[in-house]
């Protein structure tokens, strides 16, 4: 199943936050962890993120939605704060 965006909208796949730095330091859970997500697709409306864009989001703004077992998210183009 493939989920399209309409207008503004953003499809992303939700990315777990990381446990571990590269170097192995743990890292301890965080009250609001960033909320980053790979974008999947995008609607014919949005201008400033393309597919495959990992983004950092409001995380209060987004519909949620499981498919397949993999987390993915909703979210209009200008609720997303930045991509990295």
């Amino acid at each position: 199943m493939q989920l399209k965006p309409l207008q503004s909208h953003i499809v992303a796949l939700k990315e777990e936050p990381m446990e571990m730095t590269k170097s192995g330091i743990l890292l301890g859970a965080a009250k609001e962890a960033p909320a980053y997500a790979v974008v999947e697709s995008v609607g014919p409306e949005v201008k400033t993120v393309k597919k495959g864009d990992k983004i950092v989001y409001k995380n209060y703004s987004t519909t949620d939605i499981k498919i397949d077992d993999k987390d993915y998210i909703i979210v209009k183009e200008e609720d997303v704060l930045a991509t990295l």
